[in-house]
């Protein structure tokens, strides 16, 4: 049994508490903290098993204690599993690192760059703790997972990236069982620039849907999107393989296509002509990680000299409110030039 400390409790963060609280196939179950911003968060957990805002209708295992305190969370914990939305990482780091110790295991699961540094999220856990004098043993989890289908068991796999060994074994030995199967890979970066990107190529595609756009125009985006990616991937140091892997098409695919995506969903309403404050009031604390990456990823971009159209685009329609129809228009009539 390993004491294992969740810090964010949306419905990715509950799903994996969920992943994590279940019996697992040796038998054993680890104690699990799942720490909630939300006070009533944590009283919905405690009073029905149930995370009622962001995740209803699945009943979490006994082994899951919610709280509201994070030094409670984190107290003994062997492995710190971070769900909390990007633009949250390096406040909640900073206000986490007296606690930390270097032998703790560090999992960031959350797909997202940050503002204004540019980083990957195990980048900027990196640099809060550096400033602790110990370097984190820290991997990344990614791949093609609703929190949904994840909390109703539905087999899922994902990868889990790190240049530590060692860690990325005692990750995916605690985390993996009959119904969620994950695989190692020593790509960091393509794993997580392949994890944030693909939320904005989503965010696209549901633009595309809510213009009532058919199949050819989200199949060309998804092609071109992953381009894209992969560019911005390999000219960051990661590999072009990884890109067809999990955290690359697989999520990508699942993102772009699936009802459940919340960037998806974003994108159809701003297709349908809504404005982008009133759909994120409208998803009552829920968070769209492409609506804050999109900024940052046309940033690494430009750093790294490397072309993002649809990125471009994205971020036209985002920040300056340009009609969707006008940056399709714009995407489609660019001059003609080689595929490869």
């Amino acid at each position: 049994m390993s004491r294992i400390a969740v810090i964010g409790a949306g419905a990715w963060g509950t799903g994996l508490a969920i992943v994590l609280g279940r019996k697992g196939p040796n038998g054993f179950r680890h104690e699990v903290r799942l720490w909630a911003n939300e006070p009533e968060v944590v009283a919905s957990i405690e009073d029905n098993r149930i995370n009622e805002r962001f995740l209803p209708g699945f009943i979490l295992p006994e082994t899951i204690t919610a709280t509201h305190d994070l030094n409670a969370a984190l107290d003994g914990s062997e492995i710190v599993v971070s769900v909390m939305p990007s633009q949250h990482c390096r406040a909640l780091f900073e206000r986490m690192a007296p606690q930390l110790r270097p032998e703790i295991v560090f999992v960031s699961c959350t797909k997202g760059l940050e503002n204004g540094t540019l980083l990957r999220m195990t980048e900027v856990i990196g640099d809060v703790l550096r400033s602790r004098h110990f370097t984190p043993r820290v991997a990344a989890l990614s791949g093609p997972s609703f929190a949904k289908e994840v909390a109703r068991g539905d087999p899922t796999a994902v990868t889990v990236a790190t240049v530590d060994g060692e860690v990325g074994r005692a990750v995916q030995y605690a985390f993996s069982d009959s119904r969620f199967r994950v695989y190692t890979n020593d790509d960091v970066i393509g794993v997580e620039l392949g994890g944030a990107l693909k939320n904005i190529i989503a965010i696209s595609a549901g633009v595309c849907d809510g213009l009532g756009l058919g199949h050819n125009s989200v199949a060309a985006l998804i092609t071109r999107g992953l381009a894209e990616i992969a560019r911005l991937v390999v000219a960051c140091g990661g590999r072009l393989d990884t890109m067809a892997g999990l955290a690359g098409l697989g999520d990508l695919v699942l993102t772009c296509t699936g009802d459940l995506s919340r960037n998806r969903s974003v994108g159809v309403e701003l297709g349908r002509g809504r404005t982008l404050p009133d759909i994120i009031a409208a998803m009552h604390g829920a968070v769209a990680e492409g609506v804050f990456t999109t900024k940052a990823a046309v940033g690494l971009a430009r750093q790294k000299n490397v072309e993002m159209p649809i990125t471009e685009q994205m971020f036209a329609i985002l920040e300056n409110g340009k009609p969707p129809q006008q940056a399709i228009e714009e995407l489609m009539t660019r001059a003609a030039r080689s595929e490869v």
